[in-house]
């Protein structure tokens, strides 16, 4: 797991101890849950990055007890990831996503969250603001897929080729998901020999595998679902975008059409930083997040 700092005062939280399980458009789907216990507290939702060994627990887990001093906060396994349901799925995997975190949201009693994405979870998080919009109060979005339109890098992007072998190889080597893993930050020290070891004996799993393949064939039966910047312009919620500057998955080039198109986007871009701003830039990230999100 990526590691940063808890809050002060906030005891530790776990990964059994906060695992939950619930369903929403049909679909199984696990997540983690902790907060305040306070009954008004603001509901936070954080959907996590696609890639070998992804879940909501790998991107945000090491960063729940922080936001869970202000938000009721819920990461989730999207559909494919984690210990999430695996199904085919029957329309483009954002609208896909985005329906079941509704139906979830749903059955957890939340009429209105804060969402907050990365990369693949990123696009989940701008296609509920599209099709659920009074579900959604702010958004913040790093890196989000679909919705960066790159101006100046060509395609595919260096972490899209490293996924990309990773996806191709009949028998994935450890050496695969450390080049994945090495192309999404800035300062190789992120990747340590013990996270290659954690993310490796998760992508191999067949279960694992098989989400991968769904999702994989659902991006390329529905591409134009994950045109999102198409639809930018509708999404009036608050919104900051974050992002690095150096970025090699989705290059900070991509963001300036969705700063431009959406009416209430604001963007900050963290220098000597990859593709996580909220690993990388740990601390920073939540002091401009619960800024953000408590305004």
């Amino acid at each position: 797991m990526w590691v940063e700092g808890s809050a002060v005062g906030v005891p530790p939280v776990t990964y059994e101890g906060t695992s939950r399980v619930g369903r929403g458009a049909g679909v199984g789907l696990h997540y983690h849950e902790a907060g305040p216990g306070e009954p008004d507290a603001p509901v936070l939702v954080m959907l996590h990055g696609g890639g070998p060994g992804a879940s909501a627990w790998s991107a945000y887990g090491a960063g729940l007890g922080s936001f869970a001093a202000r938000f009721r906060t819920i990461l989730v396994d999207q559909p494919g990831f984690g210990r999430s349901g695996k199904p085919e799925l029957d329309k483009d995997f954002f609208s896909f996503g985005a329906d079941a975190v509704a139906g979830l949201l749903d059955e957890l009693g939340v009429e209105k969250a804060h969402f907050a994405g990365a990369s693949l979870g990123g696009g989940t998080c701008v296609r509920m603001a599209l099709d659920h919009p009074d579900k959604v109060d702010r958004l913040l979005l790093t890196a989000p897929a679909g919705l960066a339109l790159n101006l100046f890098t060509a395609e595919p992007t260096e972490g899209v080729k490293r996924l990309i072998d990773f996806n191709l190889a009949p028998e994935p080597t450890r050496q695969h998901v450390r080049a994945f893993l090495a192309s999404l930050v800035h300062d190789p020290e992120f990747v340590t020999d013990e996270l290659v070891e954690e993310r490796y004996a998760q992508a191999v799993d067949l279960e694992a595998r098989l989400g991968a393949q769904r999702v994989g064939a659902a991006m390329a039966k529905w591409p134009q679902g994950a045109m999102l910047w198409r639809e930018a312009h509708r999404i009036a919620h608050p919104t900051l975008l974050t992002w690095g500057r150096e970025d090699r998955v989705n290059p900070v080039d991509g963001a300036f059409v969705a700063l431009k198109a959406m009416p209430d986007a604001r963007l900050h871009v963290f220098p000597r930083c990859g593709h996580l701003a909220y690993v990388e830039k740990a601390a920073e990230y939540r002091r401009l997040a619960v800024d953000f999100l408590t305004r």
